[in-house]
């Protein structure tokens, strides 16, 4: 199964602002595509570093998820407790990704329901 990955504008926005901070952002999130998103959705094997989002508009055709282990070169020593998190919505019919919100947690203490919110009204 080949995934497909998209990403909204506020997504852009916010990967820029960190990859101010943090240059390894770019290759570290092709990584997490390979080893973290694929092996959960395309082989079924979950190793603990993503979780579902609960209680905003999940249904079969659309489930919402947090990667909270996020291993970043940037953040020398820190593994997979950088603090980065990434916000995504899934669709297992396409199958297809699509990145909502990127967010270092010392900045911003959860996603912005809001926005999940925003992209289910834009998909109906």
């Amino acid at each position: 199964m080949t995934m497909k990955y998209n990403k909204t504008k506020e997504f852009d926005r916010d990967f820029k602002k960190l990859l101010k901070k943090f240059p390894s952002l770019v290759k570290d999130l092709e990584v997490t595509k390979r080893y973290r998103i694929e092996l959960l959705h395309c082989k079924k094997i979950d190793n603990g570093s993503i979780f579902e989002i609960c209680g905003v508009g999940n249904s079969e055709k659309l489930k919402f998820y947090k990667i909270k282990k996020f291993q970043c070169c940037s953040l020398k020593g820190r593994g997979a407790k950088s603090g980065i998190r990434i916000i995504y919505a899934f669709c297992p019919i396409v199958p297809e990704i699509t990145f909502l919100e990127i967010y270092f947690k010392a900045k911003q203490e959860k996603e912005n329901r809001k926005r999940l919110e925003n992209f289910i009204n834009s998909q109906s």
